[in-house]
């Protein structure tokens, strides 16, 4: 088992002892959680804002890089049960970003000057 394996592994455990089975799911449980987790990583990503001084006029601020850390972390949290309920293993997420991170490529190489809605279809 990889580490990444293991994460999901673990992530899977934490759900199930929370109570959200995600592999047992409606189409009406998995968009309820859908909008659970994404609603969770937008605060997450709020926190993430605040560990940087993002308030120009604000004086206080300092930049902590270990609440950032921390934060990243608990996206991963959200972001790993989000792709439960979709029913995406730590394989297929891997395979998935391979696949999109070509096409990320070959964007950049042609420019991205127009959206191409078909490029992404295949992942």
């Amino acid at each position: 088992m990889d580490k990444f394996d293991e994460i999901f592994e673990m992530q899977k455990a934490l759900n199930a002892r929370i109570g959200v089975h995600t592999d047992e799911l409606s189409d009406e449980e998995k968009a309820k959680w859908i909008l659970n987790y994404t609603r969770a990583m937008e605060q997450e990503l709020a926190e993430l804002v605040d560990s940087v001084p993002w308030k120009w006029w604000a004086k206080y601020q300092k930049f902590d890089e270990q609440n950032a850390r921390v934060e990243v972390v608990d996206l991963f949290h959200f972001l790993i049960s989000l792709a439960q309920v979709l029913g995406m293993s730590a394989e297929d997420v891997h395979r998935a970003y391979l696949e999109k991170n070509k096409v990320n490529h070959q964007r950049q190489e042609s420019g991205y000057e127009e959206k191409d809605l078909e490029d992404s279809r295949h992942i």
